[in-house]
């Protein structure tokens, strides 16, 4: 097995998808069935030959590839669900019922990512191809996979992130798969960035749903972005902490000039500041902003308060 596979407990894998051609960015989960395997996680169209690869070099068939799940449609976990239908011949597609219907029918998909990122969405994410009503199974939370050694993968909504984002426990390892729930964390990095996006950020649902992947009781915590970390319910608390650090900085900036700008340049200022206190390289606040860039988070937060009446409406 090489560098872009990584062996966890009890035959689970971690497949390294080179997003931009860079290592840690975004990663899906392989987990062994019974008959076949379950894969967490596709990301972006953009990466689907780099998924290919990886399930051969894991030693996976295509066809062995019974269940794909994915935590939210985010472009950069789900856009490449629908151009892998004809790869996985034998898969069904599980996602939130509320997000089901924009991968059926990408094509909001489609017009908001070009209407954030213009040319570049192409290269970045590629197309979100339709996935086949037949193929695809509706998620709400409370549902349950049979996985390998008695064990089973039990679906959680935990919405703040996306109102249609969901975890997953795996009891047999005692790992949690929070997607963005949970915020980022990439290889060498000391600290969580929250993931905390517009339209739908909600901090209270979020902090609940933290709240609720603790409650599982799980010793490893698995990130898409990215790898898996012992000590998962300290990470769940660490993560809950940054959400409200980084609400009160961006509610202060905000009630003083409420523009993205002023809240991004809060989020920069904390990020060096940590990075100086904990001697962290801060190369890798630029590999977090190739993934979860604070233009976005600042929007996000801008756009919670401004529904909540904590700052004016925008002019």
């Amino acid at each position: 097995m090489d560098e872009t596979i990584t062996s966890l407990p009890q035959g689970r894998m971690l497949v390294d998808l080179g997003f931009r051609d860079l290592h840690g960015l975004i990663g899906t989960y392989l987990l062994p069935e019974r008959e076949g395997y379950a894969l967490v996680e596709v990301g972006p169209t953009s990466c689907r030959e780099h998924l290919l690869a990886g399930l051969s070099r894991a030693g996976v068939e295509p066809h062995q590839v019974r269940d794909v799940l994915v935590t939210h449609i985010h472009l950069d976990h789900a856009g490449g669900a629908g151009s892998l239908v004809g790869d996985l011949p034998e898969a069904t597609f599980h996602v939130h019922e509320v997000g089901l219907p924009h991968l059926v029918d990408p094509r909001r998909l489609n017009e908001s990512a070009r209407r954030a990122w213009g040319e570049a969405a192409h290269e970045l994410w590629g197309p979100v191809v339709p996935l086949p009503p037949a193929r695809v199974r509706p998620l709400r939370g409370g549902e349950v996979l049979p996985l390998a050694a008695g064990g089973e993968l039990r679906v959680l909504a935990t919405p703040g992130h996306a109102r249609h984002h969901l975890s997953f426990f795996d009891t047999g390892s005692r790992t949690i798969f929070t997607g963005d729930g949970a915020g980022i964390l990439v290889p060498g990095a000391r600290y969580i960035r929250p993931a905390v996006p517009p339209p739908d950020l909600d901090v209270e649902d979020l902090l609940r749903s933290l709240d609720a992947m603790g409650a599982m009781g799980p010793e490893r915590i698995a990130f898409s972005h990215y790898g898996v970390y012992p000590e998962a319910r300290a990470r769940l608390r660490e993560a809950g902490e940054m959400v409200r650090r980084w609400e009160s900085l961006a509610l202060e900036a905000a009630r003083g000039e409420p523009t993205v700008a002023s809240l991004v340049r809060a989020f920069s200022e904390e990020e060096h500041r940590r990075s100086r206190e904990t001697g962290e390289d801060p190369g890798l606040v630029v590999r977090a902003e190739t993934i979860s860039a604070l233009p976005l988070a600042a929007a996000g937060f801008l756009r919670y308060f401004r529904q909540r009446g904590l700052v004016p409406p925008e002019a």
